[in-house]
């Protein structure tokens, strides 16, 4: 049987590499996302195309790790999000976004069934913006 953390870690993992597929397959059929910004949207329909908007925004969409706890079905990440715009690099790296950010999984029967988001998505917005 895999630890919900377990379960949890191959969810990042799987965002990480862009396996839209493998997100897809650990969420439950009553998935429930909710961004850094409240936007809450329910069930698995859509969240394949969503992710896979999602990376064409940001071909190089990152997570990283630097914490975790546990506590039944929740589990609670900390660390960092990092990602370029369309990949559109310059000498700056104006539109390169580095994020502080924490995640709630919370796991049921081996799938995810509550993924939210923590963030300040400011610069984020602001790059987009930017290149509008």
């Amino acid at each position: 049987m895999n630890s919900n953390k377990a379960i949890v870690l191959r969810f990042v993992n799987a965002i990480n590499e862009h396996n839209v597929n493998e997100i897809v397959n650990l969420m439950s059929d009553d998935f429930i996302f909710i961004d850094g910004t409240n936007h809450k949207t329910v069930g698995k329909k859509g969240m394949k195309e969503g992710w896979e908007s999602y990376y064409e925004l940001f071909p190089d969409y990152k997570i990283e790790i630097s914490d975790i706890t546990e506590n039944d079905s929740l589990v609670g990440l900390f660390g960092s999000v990092n990602a370029t715009y369309k990949n559109l690099t310059n000498k700056l790296n104006s539109n390169v976004w580095t994020i502080t950010a924490s995640w709630k999984a919370i796991v049921e029967n081996n799938k995810i069934k509550h993924w939210q988001v923590y963030c300040d998505y400011s610069e984020l917005f602001r790059i987009i913006e930017k290149n509008k």
